[in-house]
């Protein structure tokens, strides 16, 4: 097992709180850009109902 020689370098006591931190950063980072950068998501919290003309998919 080639991953877990790492730990005869670094202690799990050091590298898995760092890695645990990391995907941490990198889930709010993900979230944050999605929120941002959308158009709807302003509207969804203060509750604005989407239209009714923009709800019905036009029969073709």
């Amino acid at each position: 097992m080639k991953e877990g020689r790492i730990f005869l370098y670094v202690s799990p006591n050091v590298i898995i709180p760092i890695m645990f931190l990391v995907l941490v950063l990198a889930s709010l980072a993900v979230h944050y850009s999605i929120l941002s950068n959308t158009t709807w998501f302003a509207d969804f919290w203060q509750g604005a109902a989407v239209t009714a003309e923009a709800a019905a998919a036009p029969a073709v």
